[in-house]
């Protein structure tokens, strides 16, 4: 690229590279909103769940009808031991546990950047059948539950006023309502919720089921609490995994950012396309932000070092750039005077009529103005157009006068194709010497005509020549029949051959005699040759004569 289109990119270019940036602080959005909005709790509130005695209605269940005195009796003592529910209506659905959600003020640093998972469907409600879970309870006439784990009994709560199945129904739902809650958990695991919601809620559910509180068997629901857990955590130790190749790439990204930023800055600014590279430069820019913004949160010290070489690279580029445009300015300055100097000159010589020396300056200049340097393409338009105007105007001229020539030149070409008409009546040559006087007067009028038509050169006077090589061969072999020296060399080649022939024969008889075939075949062999040779000689000899 020239030094103009350069300048003339600086010029239409728009964008601009600000030195200037948002501290990364300032720029990166923190995922704590997002994290929190993803974790969607299954329930109310913990105290909701581990105050469900006291706060679900059973609908089948009588109402207290004693006393005020004997009723507030009933309460102290239940207050000693269980608390037992007033009158609770049977839900139609088992209330899920809810799962923690994070602190409002939890830092951004903490929080884990996580993709939104889809909402899982609550699984249908769980219900033990009162005869299977007869097999881990026993219920007293006044309405006291005992739980029944691995042979050991522990109390659950009073149902007063009601029958043993009712209070054992009540407890029953208890488990129901967790066992629902692990079905839920365990389709969460199998959507890849996020691992760190369910462990909450996976550790509340296992503190519940801890407290003995219910009916149902305990055992098989903590072991299945135990598997939910290791699933949870294998779940956990896979999102981390996850975490860090995004982090990875997160890096990636950002390092390849900061690397082509410092292969432009990097490189020499009079090799820079400055147009695209500004441009390129606010991309980056930009997607350092939209990185920033949008992706996942790096260290401090790595955030703080890969900004720190983006906004030094970006800096050397802007530094560059000034530098490199101030410069241009001076050097399309310097070039405009230097071909205004040419052009001086040629409009000097454009009404000269020395065509060949004037010819020959023009291309001088215009090898001077080949070799400036280019001034800024809006100057370097103008001062060319007034450049190629001047010699517009000589060689126009020069043109009009040839034109005048080459109308002659057509005249004198009539004239010698006339006389190539004329020349090619003289071959075949038959007289030699009335030959060679036709050719030297049609020579002399040749040259008497004139130029013609350079087009036309080459074919007329390659016309000419034809006609003076056929005479000039002529003559050749006139010379060569007549030449003495030439007659008696070949005679004693003649002589020669006849003896050398006569020797091979002699040669050749004793072969035959001996019966050796090997020498037979030589003396042909050379027998042959010489007499081929003589019957050349023999012929270039009658022609001589």
């Amino acid at each position: 690229m020239t030094t103009s289109q350069q300048s003339d990119e600086f010029n239409e270019s728009t964008e601009s590279v600000s030195t200037e940036s948002p501290a990364p602080e300032e720029i990166n959005v923190t995922a704590t909103e997002d994290v929190a909005a993803e974790k969607t709790p299954a329930a109310s509130s913990s105290s909701e769940a581990t105050e469900a005695e006291a706060t679900e209605p059973v609908a089948s269940e009588p109402e207290a009808t004693e006393p005020a005195a004997p009723e507030a009796e009933a309460e102290a003592s239940d207050a000693e031991a269980t608390p037992a529910p007033a009158a609770e209506a049977t839900p139609k659905k088992p209330v899920a546990t809810p799962l923690p959600t994070p602190a409002a003020a939890k830092s951004a640093k903490n929080a884990e950047e996580k993709p939104a998972s889809a909402p899982v469907a609550a699984p249908p409600a769980f219900s033990t059948p009162l005869d299977e879970a007869e097999k881990f309870a026993r219920v007293t006439e006044d309405g006291h539950v005992f739980v029944i784990v691995d042979g050991q009994e522990f109390p659950v709560g009073q149902y007063p006023d009601a029958t043993k199945e009712e209070a054992l129904a009540y407890f029953v739902r208890k488990h129901d309502d967790v066992v629902s809650q692990v079905m839920l958990l365990e389709q969460r695991i199998v959507a890849k919720a996020p691992a760190g919601d369910m462990n909450k809620a996976a550790d509340h559910l296992s503190a519940l089921v801890a407290e003995r509180l219910m009916v149902g068997d305990i055992a098989a629901l903590e072991a299945r609490l135990e598997t939910v857990k290791l699933a949870i955590s294998n779940l956990q130790a896979e999102e981390r995994k996850t975490l860090e190749e995004r982090r990875a790439k997160e890096l990636e990204a950002r390092e390849a950012i900061v690397a082509e930023a410092e292969e432009i800055s990097g490189k020499d600014p009079s090799q820079i396309m400055w147009k695209q590279a500004s441009a390129r430069m606010t991309e980056l820019f930009d997607a350092w932000k939209a990185a920033q913004k949008n992706g996942l949160r790096l260290s401090k010290a790595t955030e703080d070092a890969l900004w720190k070489r983006f906004r030094g690279a970006r800096t050397t580029f802007d530094r560059h750039r000034r530098a490199y445009f101030s410069q241009l300015d001076a050097d399309n300055s310097a070039a405009k005077q230097q071909k205004e100097k040419l052009i001086a000159r040629a409009e000097e010589l454009q009404t000269s009529t020395d065509w060949g020396n004037t010819a020959t300056e023009y291309r001088k200049l215009m090898d001077e103005w080949k070799q400036s340097k280019r001034a800024s393409r809006k100057d370097d338009d103008a001062l060319w157009a007034r450049f190629r105007a001047a010699q517009d105007v000589f060689f126009e001229a020069r043109q009009a006068a040839n034109q005048v020539v080459q109308e002659e030149f057509e005249g004198n070409l009539k004239v010698k194709e006339a006389l190539l008409e004329e020349a090619r009546a003289i071959v075949p040559v038959k007289n030699l010497n009335d030959a060679k006087k036709k050719l030297d007067s049609i020579r002399e009028r040749w040259e008497a005509a004139g130029k013609v038509p350079r087009k036309d050169m080459q074919r007329i006077e390659a016309g000419l020549r034809q006609i003076e090589d056929e005479v000039k061969n002529a003559e050749d072999d006139q010379w060569r029949r007549s030449n003495p020296e030439k007659k008696a060399r070949t005679n004693s080649m003649l002589t020669q051959l006849e003896d050398a022939i006569a020797d091979l024969e002699d040669d050749l008889a004793k072969a035959q005699a001996q019966g050796n075939q090997k020498k037979i075949k030589q003396a042909e062999e050379a027998l042959a040759a010489r007499r081929l040779w003589l019957e050349t000689l023999t012929r270039s000899a009658k022609d001589l004569s």
